[in-house]
């Protein structure tokens, strides 16, 4: 991660201290709500962080590409890294849990979508909701 502080000053930006432990937390937590950041780097032990303060980290690091979000419910979105690999967000309706599809059923399923209507999906935006095996039982 260390080229981000270079493409941050590119844009006439720097790599600040709450937006390194932004992004530590993101790192860090995998999916991760703004408000989740906020705690998460209030845990760290250093000073807290206001919510703005976290969501314009959240917007610059994301401008850069190297956050990314999805919508996985009509709440906050969830923010994870860009490079974590493709995947289809599962989402369980009655817990909240959110856990991924491996990356090659989300290949497939991209493929066949992409076959049957010459859709190309964007998969970093993607979550299917359902019920998880716990509490399906």
């Amino acid at each position: 991660m260390q080229d981000v502080g270079d493409r941050l000053r590119a844009q006439g930006r720097r790599m600040t201290p709450q937006r390194q432990r932004v992004l530590d937390a993101v790192s860090r937590a995998g999916h991760v709500t703004p408000e989740q950041v906020v705690e998460l780097v209030a845990a760290d032990g250093g000073a807290r962080l206001a919510a703005s303060t976290v969501y314009r980290a959240l917007e610059a690091l994301e401008s850069l590409g190297v956050v990314t979000h999805t919508h996985l419910d009509h709440k906050a979105p969830s923010y994870h890294l860009a490079d974590h690999a493709t995947h289809i967000h599962l989402v369980c309706r009655v817990c909240g849990r959110v856990d991924e599809c491996p990356r090659e059923l989300a290949e497939t399923f991209v493929g066949n979508v992409l076959g049957a209507r010459g859709f190309v999906a964007d998969m970093t935006h993607m979550a299917v909701h359902g019920e998880c095996a716990q509490c399906s039982r």
